[in-house]
């Protein structure tokens, strides 16, 4: 998952700090103490970790509002004649000081959080939601817009700065710049609410998630987890102080892996419940108030802009342009895939029944019997897999391979730049000529203050305009072996280390001017398009060898086990298919209410959207269930979790253009860098797409892929 970047609104309301309680203390600290008050001297200007505190963030951020706020009422009430030098390349300069806090602030927040970030987050919600208010509402600086926009064909504007011109006059339309003044006091409060929200809901998820957690009395309730699993699970049972016990954390999705293993169907059934019931305890946890209110605001601020819901709003800058489109595209997926689902149910129950079971299949026991049948169908066993993937084996021989293979770049480790955490890693990234090009951080292990989930997000954007290269980073949540054991992923680690980097690759790769316009700025249902097509080269023959080899011998993987993995790539896709499609539907059903939708309860909201939609399958839940949707309260992909689908339509097609021009090579990949992922949001997205593959995309390579029969 890519986060979007801060100058989107969506996740302008995860990141944000006070100007309203500043203390004494705060201001006793002085600007030149605070490491944020000027730009790092470290090497693509990374942050120091070894100086930076949480105190620090208070006083910067206060600061960094406070000159934004002065630069863009000196912008806005210049007296000169409105010019693209004077008012778009100066709203492009400023608050440098709140960008470079922003960015650190959401890296720690989201990887490293504790009680004073969190508290941070929600404390000031509204504040930087009112920012942007100021900004984007601000009558004289639209007008100077405008005036401009108005004169666009007779300037003498390249083409990144045409695309900047039309990108600030929609952002300021679609923002509500053109609403009387009555309105707008409205939207700002609406605003000011959907922030404090959207962090109080991220804060409750993530508390919920680690109150989640399944405690068991027992190694014998962990049957059929590895001698290493169950260590780290009385390890993780002892740092929460229940010694003697075992703790099995929750992950952000609604399935957990361990349930693919857990022999106990009693275990089973408690550790689903416990991910399905995490936001839904009517304790201080749980979410469905705050859901409800979000979708009614969003609902709300849809309308005052003349939108009859909000996905129809947010929905105008993004390549389906409209919730038509979304639901035509989601439509032509359904049938085939609940199908696909529903003959995998049974296959699995009668797996089930031939085993005497003597119970009907629940989502719980998917897992766990899926992997028995497909180690029957293929003779794939995850555990005779996982000795051949060594996390850091696979970053360098496995996912640099292949960058180094398409794009000539090369990777340096850098022990000399600071890291707020020992299991980091950082690397300093070279072009193919040999000059300097990025820096590159990776954060892979599980802990109980991240966030769940993978994404990547830049710490320090490109643009030419400010001199500044990328600083970018990749986070997951990969369980962290006990002390001296190697990391051994499963191949799904494996897609996830390339999705990841796919997203850093095009961070690396922008080249732009302007940083509105920079690397992942980008629409939600294309900044999928360069993660999920980076995940085609994890089994491509030439790089899979490169780095599939035995963590003790470095034997490669045999054929025999290779041959396996390929056949079984295809298996139960019905089920992975269907449960993201259900998660697409929710989000959509969500964002398409109308103002004044009386939602009186979310888990009835949540099962009639999805019998609305032929997608109330019990034995296949939604990937992420409402009351824990992360991406669509608080990441900034409401009415936008479609994009991963979307995107893989893209990708899919983009690797089959690959493959009809010779696969892995150095000029295939010098194309798609130079059409695609160096474009940043500098051209309609469509067409960009066009240039590249020379045709419009279709669904069917991407259902052929998934082994689902084509309509």
């Amino acid at each position: 998952m890519k986060k979007l970047s801060i100058v989107a609104m969506g996740l302008l309301v995860l990141i944000l700090a006070s100007c309203n309680q500043t203390t004494k203390k705060k201001e006793s600290m002085g600007k030149t103490e605070n490491p944020f008050m000027k730009v790092s001297t470290l090497p693509f200007q990374a942050p120091d970790f070894t100086k930076i505190k949480n105190s620090h963030f208070a006083p910067a951020l206060e600061e960094g509002i406070k000159q934004q706020l002065a630069e863009i009422e000196q912008i806005a009430d210049n007296p000169e004649e409105p010019t693209f030098e004077n008012t778009l390349v100066a709203l492009e300069k400023s608050g440098k000081l709140l960008t470079r806090t922003l960015n650190v602030f959401e890296m720690l927040s989201g990887a490293n959080t504790n009680d004073t970030l969190q508290d941070l987050q929600e404390e000031i919600a509204p504040k930087l939601a009112g920012l942007q208010d100021a900004i984007t509402l601000n009558d004289n600086l639209f007008n100077r817009i405008k005036t401009i926009y108005q004169k666009k064909n007779e300037l003498d504007l390249d083409k990144e700065s045409t695309r900047l011109l039309q990108y600030y006059y929609d952002e300021f339309t679609r923002a509500g710049a053109n609403l009387p003044a009555e309105a707008k006091e409205k939207l700002k409060k609406l605003n000011e609410e959907d922030a404090l929200l959207s962090a109080k809901f991220t804060n409750q998820l993530l508390s919920g998630t680690k109150a989640g957690a399944l405690v068991v009395d027992n190694d014998a309730e962990l049957k059929g987890l590895s001698e290493s699993q169950i260590k780290q699970a009385a390890k993780n049972a002892a740092d929460a102080g229940k010694e003697g016990k075992y703790l099995i954390s929750l992950q952000n999705t609604t399935q957990q892996p361990l349930l693919q293993s857990l022999e106990n169907r009693e275990t089973r059934q408690k550790l689903f419940e416990a991910s399905w019931a995490r936001t839904e305890k009517e304790d201080k946890n749980d979410t469905r108030d705050v859901i409800q209110r979000l979708a009614e605001i969003r609902a709300e601020k849809a309308a005052l802009l003349g939108f009859s819901n909000f996905a129809a709003w947010t929905l105008q800058d993004q390549m389906a342009k409209t919730p038509q489109a979304v639901e035509s595209f989601l439509g032509k997926l359904i049938p085939p895939a609940t199908a696909n689902a529903r003959k995998e149910a049974k296959d699995l129950q009668a797996l089930i029944d031939r085993d005497k079971g003597g119970f009907k299949l629940q989502p719980y026991d998917w897992n766990m019997y899926a992997e028995q049948l497909r180690k029957e169908r293929f003779d794939l066993d995850e555990d005779q897999i996982k000795p051949y993937f060594e996390l850091f084996n696979v970053l360098e021989n496995g996912v640099f391979y292949a960058t180094s293979r398409l794009y000539g770049l090369s990777f340096e480790r850098r022990t000399d730049i600071p890291i707020y955490n020992p299991d980091m890693r950082v690397y300093e990234v070279k072009d193919a000529d040999g000059s300097e090009l990025a820096l590159f951080y990776c954060d892979y292990f599980q802990r109980d203050n991240k966030s769940g989930g993978a994404w990547m997000s830049n710490v320090v954007g490109q643009s030419k305009l400010l001199g500044t290269k990328p600083v970018v980073y990749n986070v997951c949540n990969f369980t962290k072996p006990a002390e001296g054991e190697p990391t051994l992923i499963s191949y799904d680690d494996v897609t996830t280390m390339f999705h990841e980097f796919g997203h850093a690759l095009h961070g690396i790769f922008a080249d732009q001017t302007y940083p509105s316009l920079s690397g992942t700025n980008v629409a939600r249902d294309f900044v999928e398009l360069p993660s999920q097509f980076n995940e085609h080269w994890a089994l491509y023959p030439d790089v899979f060898k490169n780095y599939a080899k035995h963590y003790k011998t470095g034997a490669p993987m045999p054929e025999e086990l290779v041959s396996k993995i390929k056949k079984s790539v295809t298996f139960n896709q019905g089920y992975a298919l269907t449960e993201i499609l259900a998660a697409s539907e929710l989000d959509m059903e969500w964002h398409t209410i109308k103002a004044g939708t009386d939602i009186n309860s979310a888990d009835k909201f949540e099962s009639e959207a999805l019998a609305k939609n032929k997608l109330d399958i019990p034995q296949v839940p939604p990937r992420y269930r409402s009351s824990y949707f992360l991406h669509i309260w608080s990441n900034g992909y409401s009415a936008g979790y479609y994009a991963y689908l979307w995107a893989e339509m893209l990708d899919q097609d983009a690797f089959a253009w690959f493959e009809e021009n010779g696969g892995l090579s150095f000029e295939n990949g010098q194309r798609f860098r130079k059409l695609i992922l160096s474009r940043g949001n500098t051209e309609d997205y469509n067409e960009m797409y066009f240039n590249f593959a020379g045709r419009e995309p279709n669904i069917n390579p991407m259902l052929k892929n998934r082994g689902i029969a084509v309509p």
